[in-house]
C-alpha cells in the first residue's frame, strides 16, 4: 500500500498518472481540508472532491476542478438574487455537497461522509481527510486575514502576504486511519502540492508530522518550484513569505525532518548537492506533467525509489 499527501491541482495530476501504473486499492491519500469552505450554507471540500472526481472519472481535468460538463444555471440565478457567487460551483458538483452538508448535520464525521461519497460513486482507494476536526489555513495580508478561499479565489491571489497560519491545528487530531495509512504504508508520497497552503495544514496536525518522522517506510517529495517559480498558483508568494526561498532547496528546507528523497526538476540539477547537504537524496528527472504520458512518467521514476 502507498500513502499520497495531497492538495490542490498538482496533487491530482499526479495521481492521474499513478492510478495508472498501480491499482487504486492500494492506494491510500490524505487530503487537505484546510481550504474547506462554506458556500450557500453548504459544507465544501475542494481538495477531497477533486482527487474523488479524478479517481471516480469525473473531473475536468482542463480546469482542474469540478465535474467535467457540469453546468452553471443554479450559479447564475444565485447572481441574480445577489448572493455570492464568487466562488463557482457547478449544478453536478451541487449534489456533492448537499450530501455532504446533511450528513454532517445528521452527525457523522467527515472522514464517514467522504467515504460515503467515494462509494456511491466507485472510488476504490481510500480517500482520507487529514483530520475530522476543523483546521482553517488563513492568509494574513496587510489590509487583514483571509480564508484561504477569499485569498485564492475571489481576490486571485493578487494580495500581498505577510503571513499564513493554521487555525485549530493546535486541536486537530487525525482523522481515524490517517496515522495507521502512514505506519503501514510500503511508501510515502507528497505529491507536487502547494507546501503551505496544500500539504502545510496536513503537516500542521503534530501527530500527523510526528507520524511521518519515525516513518520506516521511505518518503518522498515532488517539488512543485521548478526554475525557482512555482508551476502554477501562489507557492511562491506563500512560500517567500513564510521565509522559504523560492526553490527546489525552499521546498527541501519546508519538509527536511522527514523527507528522504526530493524529486526535482532537470532545470534544478545544479541545486541537487545543496538539497543533498539537508540529509536528504535529490533525484533529478523531468516533473512537467503536460499530459497523461508525462504524468505517468513521474509516477513511475517515483516508484522507482520507494
Amino acid at each position: 500500500m502507498i500513502t499520497v499527501l495531497a492538495g490542490g491541482s498538482g496533487a491530482a495530476k499526479f495521481i492521474r498518472g499513478l492510478v495508472e501504473i498501480m491499482p487504486q486499492e492500494e492506494l491510500t491519500i490524505i487530503g487537505n481540508t484546510g481550504d474547506d469552505v462554506t458556500v450557500w450554507g453548504l459544507h465544501v471540500s475542494p481538495d477531497l472532491d477533486t482527487v474523488m472526481y479524478l479517481l471516480a472519472g469525473l473531473l475536468d481535468e482542463d480546469r482542474g476542478w469540478g465535474i467535467t460538463g457540469d453546468t452553471f444555471t443554479c450559479l447564475r440565478s444565485m447572481e441574480r438574487y445577489g448572493e455570492m457567487t464568487w466562488f463557482q460551483l457547478g449544478d453536478r458538483d451541487l449534489a456533492t455537497h448537499i450530501v455532504r452538508t446533511r450528513s454532517l448535520q445528521q452527525g457523522l464525521t467527515l472522514t464517514e461522509v467522504t467515504e460515503k461519497l467515494c462509494r456511491a460513486l466507485g472510488v476504490r482507494a481510500r480517500l482520507l481527510p487529514m483530520s475530522d476536526d476543523r483546521v482553517e489555513t488563513r492568509i494574513h495580508t496587510p489590509q487583514g486575514t483571509l480564508s484561504f478561499q477569499e485569498f485564492f479565489v475571489r481576490e486571485r491571489w493578487a494580495s500581498p502576504v505577510t503571513g499564513v497560519s493554521y487555525e485549530g491545528s493546535d486541536r486537530a487530531r487525525p482523522a481515524p486511519g490517517v496515522i495507521e495509512a502512514i505506519q503501514s504504508s510500503a511508501g510515502i508520497i507528497i505529491a507536487p502540492s502547494n507546501p503551505i497552503t496544500s500539504i502545510g495544514p496536513i503537516l500542521a496536525i503534530a501527530d500527523i508530522r510526528q507520524a511521518l518522522n519515525r516513518s520506516v517506510a521511505p518518503v518522498i517529495a515532488i517539488t512543485p518550484i521548478v526554475g525557482g517559480r512555482a508551476v502554477s498558483g501562489p507557492a511562491g508568494k506563500l512560500m517567500r513569505a513564510c521565509g522559504y526561498e523560492v526553490s527546489a532547496r525552499g521546498v527541501a528546507e519546508v519538509y527536511s525532518d522527514f523527507v528522504d528523497v526530493l524529486i526535482i526538476d532537470e532545470q534544478d540539477a545544479a541545486l541537487a548537492e545543496e538539497i543533498e547537504r539537508l540529509d536528504m537524496r535529490a533525484v533529478v528527472a523531468p516533473t512537467l506533467m503536460s499530459d497523461l504520458t508525462t504524468k505517468i512518467d513521474l509516477a513511475k521514476r517515483v516508484l522507482q525509489h520507494l
